[in-house]
């Protein structure tokens, strides 16, 4: 038996049809699992540093950080972080954190740690700036260390190169300010040292009349204290008595 001439022509329509739909479902299969591990690698991490409504100038402005943990090991032990250009460590004020973390200022900045957080969890805390800068912008740079050792250093500037191997840098969290109030002014800068105390003067104040150390002799006094008037007085009494018996010597001389 011969095949039927409709059924060749209908194989031979299906045929054409079939190859594109075949191709097409390829390309979105490869499509959809090249998406698949495009997203299935780690997430990029950061640090972020927030203050609603923040302007240059601002005083006593709260600061909220957000640490996020990369790490499918190890906890978040500590964070430390290298202020601005018009902050000093001195302005800041610690807020929160975590249970039991404690706050200590450092040369550059401050560092937030404690007791490791659990593995996967972020770390949150604040602080109280006690003037911003009259700034477009601030960046603190961040060192966010691990239970195991490991340091990721946010320190990354706009426009810098780097990376993690996981195709994301490591930008430092940056604090976008608006303008500064109208008639806002720099306040006075904090204290960076306790100030020194100078050694007292010892010259008297000016003005003041300087007491002699010993009071001027007498003209009537010689090197004794004794008044001239003594020695004189004895003097006189010598001469006298002298005198006295030089003229009884001469009457009992003429008298002989």
């Amino acid at each position: 038996m011969q095949p039927s001439p409709i059924g060749t022509r209908e194989s031979a329509v299906h045929r054409p049809t079939l190859a594109p739909s075949t191709r097409r479902l390829g390309v979105l299969t490869a499509v959809v699992l090249a998406v698949t591990v495009a997203t299935a690698g780690p997430a990029a991490a950061h640090t972020e540093v927030e203050a609603e409504g923040a302007r240059a100038l601002d005083q006593n402005v709260e600061l909220t950080f957000f640490a996020e943990s990369e790490s499918s090991s190890a906890g978040i032990t500590k964070l430390e972080v290298i202020l601005p250009e018009g902050i000093v460590p001195a302005d800041i004020t610690y807020d929160k954190g975590p249970d039991g973390w404690k706050f200590a200022p450092t040369s550059r900045g401050w560092t937030v740690s404690g007791e490791k957080l659990p593995v996967g969890e972020d770390a949150e805390y604040a602080v109280t700036v006690r003037q911003l800068p009259d700034a477009k912008s601030l960046v603190f740079k961040t060192l966010q260390s691990y239970s195991d050792g490991k340091v990721d250093r946010w320190i990354e500037l706009d426009g810098e190169e780097g990376g993690d191997g996981h195709g994301h840098g490591h930008p430092a969290p940056r604090l976008d300010l608006k303008a500064a109030a109208p008639g806002a002014q720099p306040v006075s800068p904090s204290p960076s040292e306790e100030p020194t105390t100078a050694a007292p003067s010892t010259a008297p104040a000016t003005g003041t009349p300087t007491p002699s150390a010993k009071p001027a002799a007498d003209g009537t006094k010689d090197d004794d204290g004794m008044s001239l008037a003594v020695p004189l007085g004895i003097g006189a009494g010598v001469l006298v008595l002298g005198a006295g018996v030089w003229w009884f010597r001469s009457r009992r001389g003429g008298t002989a």
